[in-house]
């Protein structure tokens, strides 16, 4: 029987999993928040999916479960925190309290984060920033899965790019996509339920076309609108490893499994404070909103996320009996 539990309970549940196999509170804590909220939203390959992954890595020591991060100001506007090979959630976090208060003060300011490791869903981290009535932008590289256009050797990771934008009380545009075809979680989900992916997902070890989850976990992915979603994947890893000194995604360890070190990935994020350039910010974004909404179908992206989070937020969490099962084991 499926697990229903209280966005309290549930959170607990996460954080005590983690804690059980070798994390601090402190570095729990907020991995565990990141994980409540993936389960709101709707984003299931991140939420209690991915928990007995972050145990095993906790457990191998692909991630240090006493890390202390520590951040450094470069300038009034420039930051980086060296995650120490601990969660990404609590460095971000830390670098957050920074970020946040400068950007308000002088219009824009920018954070990188290096030694770091899977962040989990990169909009929930833009989000944050944009709850502040800031525009958060985010950016976060991770293990080589995209060839260039016409080789079949991965260079760059899935590589995404957030950005969110508050507006009349709430976060309403929350633009969040990876520089592949889809995220490589939701192959993941189908190569351990058997099922198939569609053509076009991914490519086999030697480039051809694959429907098979499990050959395309030993190929590569395939980049979102071809070339251009390369581009898109290069330019996240300028500035999520070569701007913040973090691993180039040939030189991480695999998020997946327990094979080699710490990733050792990075995350660089802006946050802007449109009142320090323009007073008709929010009158624009409103407009923008109204020239989406006002057709028959399109949706403001990210529009379907915060709805699911809206919806969510009183009801209980579910969790299939075997993962369930499987969480409840990890804590003995």
């Amino acid at each position: 029987m499926d697990a229903q539990l209280s966005k309290h309970d549930a959170f607990e549940l996460a954080k005590k999993t983690l804690m059980a196999c070798g994390a601090s509170e402190e570095n729990a804590q907020p991995l565990a928040h990141g994980i409540i909220a993936a389960e709101l939203e709707g984003i299931k390959s991140h939420g209690f999916h991915y928990l007995p992954i972050y145990c095993l890595h906790l457990q191998c020591q692909k991630v240090k479960g006493l890390a202390s991060p520590k951040i450094n100001s470069q300038s009034a506007v420039a930051f980086t925190v060296d995650a120490d090979n601990g969660f990404a959630h609590r460095a971000i976090t830390l670098g957050f309290k920074e970020l946040i208060p400068a950007a308000k003060e002088n219009g824009i300011a920018s954070l990188a984060i290096s030694n770091s490791y899977n962040c989990g869903v990169l909009g929930y981290h833009t989000q944050a920033l944009a709850k502040e009535k800031l525009i958060g932008i985010g950016f976060t590289n991770a293990p080589a899965s995209i060839a260039p256009v016409g080789g079949i050797k991965p260079v760059v990771g899935t590589n995404p790019i957030s950005v969110a934008v508050y507006n009349k009380g709430s976060v309403k545009i929350l633009i969040d996509q990876s520089a592949s075809v889809v995220a490589k979680s939701e192959i993941s989900v189908r190569a351990k339920s058997g099922e198939a992916i569609p053509t076009g997902w991914a490519f086999g070890p030697s480039g051809e076309d694959t429907t098979d989850a499990s050959i395309a976990l030993t190929g590569t992915m395939a980049p979102t609108g071809g070339y251009k979603g390369f581009g898109i994947g290069l330019f996240v890893e300028i500035m999520t490893a070569c701007l913040t000194g973090a691993n180039l995604g040939t030189e991480a360890s695999s998020f997946a499994d327990d094979k080699g070190g710490p990733p050792g990935t990075g995350q660089f994020f802006i946050a802007i404070n449109p009142e320090k350039y323009s007073k008709g910010f929010e009158e624009k974004i409103t407009n923008l909103i109204n020239n989406i909404e006002s057709q028959d179908g399109p949706r403001v992206p990210g529009s379907k996320r915060i709805a699911n989070a809206e919806a969510n937020a009183n009801t209980p969490i579910n969790i299939k009996e075997d993962l369930y099962n499987k969480i409840i084991t990890l804590q003995s």
